[in-house]
């Protein structure tokens, strides 16, 4: 599977159990340990799904993605919270347009991936043909 998936998460552990869990499935995984390092994968053209945990320091999951809005690199994502929470808080009022899903830690590695194989054919769909 040629896919695309980034991890956004300040937890070290977390990026690297999720990372050596794809790996396993075949799956590509970019992690970022802050909301600015995924704004700088997305300014050097990253496009799939962004894994966004919501409760990082310096800048949240919430205002990373209020960035990537203002940024116009929302195009070609699909943004899936990935977090402690057990609900949206209000905080993302405004943006939940732009948050395809929610899932809550911990969460089960099997739904993950079936979600995730879900997420990979919208994307494919929302490609444009290429050769024509």
């Amino acid at each position: 599977m040629d896919a695309k998936v980034m991890l956004v998460d300040d937890e070290e552990m977390i990026r690297e159990s999720v990372k050596e869990f794809f790996q396993l499935e075949g799956i590509q995984l970019l992690t970022a340990a802050s909301g600015d390092e995924c704004l700088e994968y997305l300014e050097n053209g990253f496009r799939g799904v962004i894994l966004m945990d919501v409760m990082m320091p310096d800048m949240n999951g919430w205002d990373t993605i209020r960035k990537i809005v203002e940024s116009d690199l929302y195009e070609g994502n699909i943004i899936v919270m990935l977090t402690a929470m057990n609900a949206p808080d209000n905080k993302m009022e405004g943006i939940q347009e732009y948050v395809t899903d929610y899932l809550s830690k911990p969460f089960n590695p099997d739904e993950l991936l079936e979600i995730l194989r879900y997420y990979f054919t919208l994307l494919d769909a929302l490609e444009p043909e290429h050769g024509k």
